[in-house]
């Protein structure tokens, strides 16, 4: 249990339950984030799983998914919305917190400029709180005028983005890198209706491969480089994908 500080303030205005605010300031904790059209969401089985699983290892104690979709509906009442961007965070004592904004825009992503990075996340396979270290690289990846960072061993081998996944095209087949990383909902939808491999990819192989493309909960997009290895956008490729997406039935919530 987390023992609630006597007083807390924001912006010098005396927080209402400062309870709920401690446990949400600790930092720990971990979350799935979703699109929401229609009251409904693509892989919903997925995020609720991915909740349950990470609550079990974090905390000790399942989630039911049933209290889940109650909360997501709620908050979407609340909201007065059908769309939107969702994201639920699960915190000590399974307190579980949603928040809907904006939905992302529909259809493909823009095109892609990606920086690599030498860093690999912590618990990668959880979608956890306190990603300092790869906001930190994110944001320095933007202010150099890139669109993501692309993070990577002391050797060279690539995982994933700083919050996307990351795919390749040979030619033959899409490829996931088999580093660890966090397997994303859009990630684990497409990869079995692509027909796609997981295999060691590396910056000294980049060369070999003619595309590839990011995956998260906001879009899917072409790559056109990754430092200074420059790749085409494939469109027989990015049409394939995204009608692999689109084949994708929405759940109910």
């Amino acid at each position: 249990m987390t023992t609630p500080p006597p007083h807390i303030e924001i912006d010098g205005v005396p927080a209402t339950d400062p309870g709920l605010l401690a446990v949400l300031m600790t930092g720990f904790g971990h979350f799935t984030a979703m699109q929401v059209r229609d009251g409904r969401v693509k892989g919903l089985g997925l995020h609720l799983a991915r909740l349950d699983r990470s609550t079990r290892e974090l905390f000790g104690r399942e989630l039911d998914g049933g209290r889940v979709r109650a909360l997501i509906a709620g908050a979407l009442g609340t909201a007065g919305v059908r769309d939107g961007s969702v994201r639920v965070y699960v915190y000590p004592d399974v307190r579980v917190a949603v928040t809907v904004a904006a939905p992302a825009p529909d259809g493909p992503g823009a095109p892609q400029r990606l920086t690599t990075v030498e860093y690999w996340r912590p618990a990668p396979h959880i979608k956890h709180l306190g990603g300092f270290g790869q906001s930190y690289h994110r944001e320095a990846a933007g202010r150099a005028g890139y669109d993501e960072a692309v993070l990577t061993s002391p050797y060279g081998e690539i995982a994933e983005g700083a919050i996307t996944n990351i795919a390749f095209w040979d030619g033959t087949s899409v490829v996931w890198p088999s580093a660890p990383c966090l397997e994303g909902i859009t990630m684990a939808l497409l990869a079995p209706r692509l027909g796609s491999v997981r295999r060691p990819v590396t910056l000294a192989g980049l060369s070999g491969y003619r595309a590839a493309f990011v995956t998260n909960s906001r879009s899917i997009a072409p790559v056109t480089s990754i430092d200074e290895v420059a790749f085409a956008v494939d469109e027989e490729l990015m049409e394939r994908v995204y009608a692999a997406h689109d084949s994708v039935e929405w759940d109910e919530l």
